[in-house]
Formats: C-alpha cells, sequence, structure tokens
C-alpha cells in the first residue's frame, strides 16, 4: 500500500481531484459551461450551415419597401384580406400568419364613423352600416387553409388578461401525460373571436432564447394557458396535410417526439427542436407589396407552405441565431419547417450527456496516470492526439449524422488537467524572467520591465489577440529638412536622435510600448505587454505632449549659432496618426530574428491617418474608436468621412486639438458647434452656407491657439469646386484619399 501510495503522490491526488470537480460542474450545468457548449455548436453550424434545399416554404414579407408603397403597419385589415385571397389564388397550400390580430381595427368603417363625430349623419350612417374589416378578414381566413399566430408570454401580468379559453386543436398523446416536460407559459395572447372561428388552425409563435440571449431551439409543442399547442411552423403542416390531429410521444425522460403531417419529428425533452440553420436566402421571400399589386409571377406560391411576416427593421422582429447574424423572426419559423420536410432538424440524443462525462472522465485519468511518468514532448503528442480525436469525432457526427456532442467540456478539461499536472521550477522562471528584460528592456518603460519581470503571467509570448491603441509620427517635409544637412550628416543624426528621444520620452512617460524606428517615423501602442485600462487617453496624451515638447525643441534650435543649423532654421513638423482596435500583438519574425510588434487593420489605420494630417493641416489625427472613448476627455472636434487607401469602409476622423482643460473652456464649445454646423451644412450640399461657418472657426481657432487654417481652406477649396460642378444625388459624403 506504502508503494502505491508512493506512487500516485500528491499531484496525482490533485489532479484526480480536478477531475471531480470538472466532472462535477459538467452536471451541474452552470451558465458559462452551457456558454461553451453553445459556442460550440454555433461554431458547427456556422462552418457547415445547412444548404437551402429549394423546398416548397415561402415568406410574404411585410418589408420596409412594402410599408414604404402601402403605408405604415399596421395596415387595414382589408389589405391582409386581400393578400391572404391573393396568396390563395396563386395556390399557397397553406397560409401561417406570424402576426397576432388581438384588437379591433381601428380603420373599419363603424370605428371611423364613431370616432368622427363631425361626419354628416348620411355619411356616419353608411360607414356604420358597412362590413367590418376584421368581418372581411374573417371571410378570406375562412375561404382559405390559414393558420393564425398567437403570442405567449412569461407571466400573465405581462398582458391583457384574456379571459377566453384557447380553442383547442385536435392531439392525442402517445405515453404518459407530457404537460410536466413542456415549455409552459401562464397566458395566451389570442386573435379576435371572428378570427379564431374562421381560421383552420392556431400555431403560438412565441420562442424563447437561451441564456445567452441567441435562439438555437424553437418549440415544437408548448402548453399555454392550460392548452396544447403545436409551434406555428408545425401548425402549419398539419393544416396544409389535412389538418389531422397532432400527437406527442412521451416517456418516462421528457418528451420523444410530436407526430404531425404524417411523420415523427423527434424533439428534446421539453418538446423543443434544434433547427440546423442556412444562411438568410432571398429566394424565400416574397415582398407583400409585389403580391397585393399584381407584380409576383403568377404560380410564384403553388403549392408552398407561406408565411406571412415581416423583416422591416421598424417593427424590430429580429432574433441573434447561431449563425452569428440576426434573423428575421418568421424566417427562423421558415427554417424550422424546411428542417421538418427534409429530415435536416440537429439532434441532441439522451445519451450525450453520459458520454461527454465519460469522455472527459477518460482523457482526465490517461492525463493523470501518465503525465509524470514519460517524457514531456510524449505527454503533449498524447494529449493533442486525444483532444484532436475527441474534436474530430465530435465534428464527424454533427457533419454526418447531425448529432450534437460537446467538444468543448472535455478539451478544456483535459487541458486543464495537463496544466495542473505540468510543474515549472525555478530556473524555467528565472529564464523567463531574463527573456523578458532583454526583449522588453529596449521597447518599454523600466517600470513596465520591473513589472514585467515581477507578473510575466501578463505576457503571451507567440502572439495573442487584444486591443490596443496604435500611434504613429512621422516628420512632414523630411527630405527638405535633410536637404540642408547634405553636407553634414552627422548634424542630421544628431538632429534625428534629439528629436527621437523627444518622441521616445512622451511614450515611456505615458506607459506606451515603442515598436519601431523607421528613419523619421515612430510606431508605438499602448495595452500591450500589460493591461492598460485607459490606453485610448494615454495614447492621445503622449501625443499632446510630443507636440508640446517638439516645439520648445524648434525653439531651442531658433537660439542656436546658425552654424550648428545647417537646415536654415526650419521648424520640424510632425503629423501623428492615433487609431484604436483589436490586433494580434506577440513576437513575431523568422527562427533567427523577430520583433515584438503588433499586426491588424487598426495599425494600418493608424499609418493612414498619420499620412493625413498634412492633407487636412493637422497635427494630430484619431480614428473614430479612439475618439468615441476619449471624447469626453480631450478637445476634438470631427474632420471628414474618409476612404483611405486599402480600405473600402470609410471611417470618422478627428483631429486633436487639446487637453480636459481646452475641452471644458467656452470657446472650445463654440468652436464644436461651429464645427458641427460646418459638418451638416457640408453634407446637406449647402456649399453656401459652408463659407461662413469656415470664418467663424478660424476666428474661434485663432482665439483657441489652435492653426486650423489648412483644415477651413481644404474646404473653402471643396466647396469652390462643388458650386462649380455638384457632386450630384448620389453623393455620400465620403472623401476618397488620393494618396497614403
Amino acid at each position: 500500500m506504502r508503494r502505491v501510495a508512493r506512487w500516485f503522490g500528491a499531484g496525482r491526488s490533485v489532479g484526480l481531484a480536478l477531475v471531480a470537480l470538472l466532472l462535477a460542474l459538467r452536471i451541474a450545468d452552470p451558465a458559462p459551461v452551457a456558454a461553451l457548449r453553445h459556442a460550440s455548436f454555433d461554431l458547427f453550424q456556422q462552418i457547415a450551415p445547412r444548404a437551402p434545399p429549394g423546398l416548397p416554404v415561402a415568406i410574404v414579407d411585410i418589408d420596409d419597401p412594402s410599408l414604404a408603397e402601402l403605408g405604415q403597419w399596421p395596415w387595414p385589415r382589408t389589405m391582409v384580406a386581400d393578400l391572404i385571397d391573393r396568396a390563395t389564388a396563386d395556390g399557397a397550400a397553406a397560409i401561417a400568419l406570424d402576426i397576432v390580430f388581438a384588437e379591433p381595427d381601428r380603420l373599419s368603417p363603424d370605428r371611423l364613423a364613431a370616432d368622427n363625430t363631425g361626419l354628416p349623419a348620411p355619411a356616419r350612417a353608411a360607414l356604420a352600416g358597412l362590413d367590418s374589416n376584421d368581418a372581411v378578414l374573417a371571410r378570406a381566413v375562412a375561404a382559405s387553409r390559414v393558420v393564425l399566430g398567437e403570442t405567449s408570454v412569461r407571466s400573465a401580468r405581462a398582458a391583457l388578461p384574456d379571459t377566453r379559453e384557447p380553442k383547442p386543436v385536435p392531439h392525442a398523446f402517445l405515453g404518459p401525460d407530457p404537460a410536466p416536460f413542456l415549455q409552459d407559459f401562464p397566458d395566451l395572447v389570442q386573435n379576435l373571436p371572428a378570427l379564431q372561428e374562421a381560421a383552420s388552425g392556431f400555431g403560438v409563435f412565441t420562442v424563447r432564447p437561451d441564456r445567452d440571449g441567441i435562439y438555437r431551439r424553437v418549440p415544437l409543442v408548448l402548453r399555454v394557458q392550460g392548452a396544447l399547442r403545436l409551434g406555428l411552423s408545425a401548425e402549419l403542416l398539419r393544416v396544409a396535410t389535412g389538418g389531422q390531429a397532432f400527437a406527442v410521444r412521451s416517456n418516462a425522460a421528457g418528451i420523444d417526439g410530436v407526430v404531425v403531417g404524417g411523420q415523427v419529428v423527434r424533439t428534446e425533452a421539453d418538446g423543443t427542436v434544434w433547427p440546423h440553420f442556412s444562411p438568410h436566402d432571398p429566394a424565400r421571400f416574397v415582398s407583400a407589396a409585389d403580391l397585393i399589386e399584381g407584380r409576383m409571377p403568377a404560380g410564384r406560391l403553388a403549392g408552398h407552405l407561406v408565411l406571412v411576416g415581416t423583416t422591416a427593421i421598424g417593427l424590430e422582429d429580429f432574433r441573434p441565431t447561431p449563425l452569428g447574424v440576426p434573423m428575421a423572426g418568421v424566417e427562423i419559423h421558415a427554417q424550422v419547417l424546411e428542417n421538418i420536410l427534409s429530415q435536416s432538424l440537429l439532434v441532441r440524443p439522451n445519451y450525450a450527456i453520459g458520454a461527454e462525462l465519460a469522455t472527459l472522465a477518460i482523457l482526465g485519468l490517461l492525463v493523470v496516470v501518465l503525465v509524470p511518468a514519460i517524457a514531456a514532448r510524449w505527454v503533449i503528442a498524447l494529449a493533442a492526439g486525444l483532444v484532436a480525436s475527441w474534436a474530430a469525432l465530435t465534428w464527424g457526427l454533427f457533419e454526418t449524422r447531425r448529432i450534437l456532442l460537446d467538444p468543448s467540456w472535455p478539451i478544456l478539461g483535459t487541458a486543464l488537467v495537463l496544466v495542473l499536472m505540468s510543474t515549472a521550477n525555478y530556473l524555467r522562471e528565472e529564464r523567463r524572467r531574463a527573456a523578458i528584460r532583454t526583449a522588453f528592456g529596449q521597447y518599454v518603460s523600466p517600470d513596465l520591465v520591473a513589472r514585467l519581470a515581477d507578473a510575466p503571467e501578463a505576457l503571451t509570448l507567440g502572439g495573442e489577440r487584444r486591443d490596443i491603441t496604435v500611434l504613429f509620427s512621422d516628420v512632414r517635409g523630411f527630405t527638405a529638412l535633410a536637404e540642408g544637412y547634405r553636407d553634414d550628416p552627422q548634424g542630421l543624426t544628431a538632429l534625428m536622435n534629439r528629436l527621437l528621444n523627444v518622441l521616445s520620452a512622451a511614450i515611456l512617460d505615458h506607459r506606451g510600448t515603442i515598436d519601431k524606428f523607421m528613419g523619421d517615423a515612430v510606431m508605438a501602442f499602448w495595452n500591450a505587454p500589460l493591461d492598460i485600462d485607459d490606453h485610448p487617453q494615454a495614447s492621445c496624451a503622449a501625443a499632446l505632449r510630443m507636440q508640446a515638447d517638439i516645439a520648445r525643441l524648434n525653439g531651442a534650435r531658433l537660439s542656436e549659432a546658425p552654424a550648428a543649423r545647417g537646415d536654415g532654421g526650419r521648424p520640424i513638423d510632425v503629423g501623428i496618426g492615433i487609431n484604436t482596435g483589436s490586433c494580434v500583438v506577440g513576437n513575431m519574425g523568422s527562427d533567427t530574428r523577430f520583433d515584438y510588434t503588433a499586426l491588424g487593420d487598426a495599425v494600418n489605420l493608424a499609418s493612414r491617418l498619420e499620412g493625413q494630417c498634412k492633407t487636412y493641416g493637422v497635427k494630430i489625427l484619431l480614428g473614430a474608436a479612439t475618439a468615441e472613448t476619449v471624447a469626453q476627455d480631450f478637445a476634438l472636434i470631427e474632420i471628414d468621412l474618409i476612404r483611405v487607401k486599402g480600405k473600402t469602409a470609410p471611417e470618422r476622423i478627428y483631429a486633436l486639438l487639446g487637453d480636459a482643460a481646452m475641452q471644458r473652456s467656452a470657446g472650445f464649445a463654440e468652436l464644436a458647434a461651429l464645427n458641427a454646423e460646418m459638418r451638416q451644412a457640408y453634407a446637406a450640399q449647402k456649399w453656401a452656407a459652408v463659407r461662413p461657418a469656415l470664418d467663424r472657426i478660424d476666428q474661434c481657432a485663432d482665439v483657441l491657439g489652435v492653426d486650423l487654417a489648412g483644415y477651413t481652406a481644404l474646404y473653402r477649396g471643396r466647396c469652390a469646386a462643388f458650386l462649380s460642378t455638384p457632386p450630384g444625388p448620389g453623393w455620400d459624403g465620403v472623401t476618397t484619399a488620393a494618396e497614403k
């Protein structure tokens, strides 16, 4: 026993305890564990979404063009009746409304007569004698196979009480009563009684999201106000196939499936299904305006199961989906219907949790037993092989069988056990500290080097993605400046060293990391390798300090002897571009030489902004992401909406003029208001109104002591050009940069 205990050791005991903890966490399934699993399932769908199958499912879409052409929602019920009549005449097999008509139509003739007491009595009497719009809609519903949409609420207090008993939908049970397992809502929002009597079916379009707000599962059958209801898509299928009773198949573990439309649809224990989503497909949609106005090709809806819903932005019926993009609720119901018809629903089998727990236990135990006994390289190879095998198995089951097994928790658990069982010794820690001091001693301030040495875990070598703020600076007119030193290269070198010392001090004093010097240019960034919460503010403060120190350097050079100024006393002018965004930061290069640097779109944009300083006549330009963060701490104004070289999307750019004291001053408030007025007039193509605003901007700038002459001159030139050659109605206000 002692030998066994000695072999087992404290390390393996702790490893076993971690495996047990991981298994318990999976059984408890807290929100982070479920979120990780759902994210894995979402990734599967994003990698291999379902291909649109071309099935007879169509959506009559109350879209934005329909609202623009036919008027705002809600439409008169007579128009909805016309929509149903036309879809029926075109051969629709059945129609489901992703809409509920719970109140009488306020546009009915009798309502108009009652609401407009000033109408002549004969006119009021004539209106009162006409059929209500709801009666017209009821006749259209009765003349077709129409499923009325119903919605449910989480609490009876969340909606006006409806004392009517839900009209029953024929159903049967195959097994024990499924009610305890079903999603249950205490109240049901129903349609008007006349519509209820005329309808062929009633489907609930309520869908609950998962805890992270994503709509992954849709109830096929649910319980509302004590009654069983099918979801909208399943009810449409039931009505289209003859309106026979549906059956709920259950067992002791919960719901097993629903028999509807002549087939068994397998479900989760609570009666929900996992649709395999396909991307948004315009081929599913028919604009409601095209249908009502007779522009739709004849026979487009023939034999189709038709859902009527909306994608209009203002009606806000969009839901986040596993594909990472929001989708209209009516399209989610259409996807469920397509999944049922093509038998492509995803399956989360009842053995899934057991398989995932067993896999985690086996992988964890293998790591606990083998890590102390074999070489590190074999441990890594073993762990990688086990993890890759499970990942490949779960992916293969998804791709070939549509089965959902969680790859994430067994993989994460195995990785955690491996980390725990792997030890790091003191010499390795010392080597890491020495490497950090060597790698970063020339790039960051001494206090950051000390912090890295004390907390090396804050540095990830090899590259990591993080939000950083990037700064580029460059000397304007460097060629002309260097020309004065053509016979004195040592003097030019000394001048550049003085300048770079000034720029470096400003960056390091504000906790920045100097990436590289490129001749007369500097690249720096903030929030790497260590976290800096206020990195956008720190970069802006550094930029203002750089400009102030350059001004002092220019003053000092003017006081020097003329012989020491080979450039004739030309002042140094530096442009600065700053941008914030997500980048990859780390050691990059070859096996023999690498640099700690940052790569990403945010870096490229910062470089482009620096290049635009000369164009706009300002010293510091900010990207939109930086400007939005520092707007309350620094004085800045919007300069333009520009499409820089190498990018297709336009970017709003801002000029940084001063610190918080200037931002709070009355003079800057007036300048910012004038600039906003000028920008608004410019966007509206009111060129004549731009010029007076530019003159007043110059006056305010002079009072504040900031130089905006180049900026205002640029816009005077643009306005003059536009007055002679207007840009036309398609002009979007975006300036395309001609230079980098």
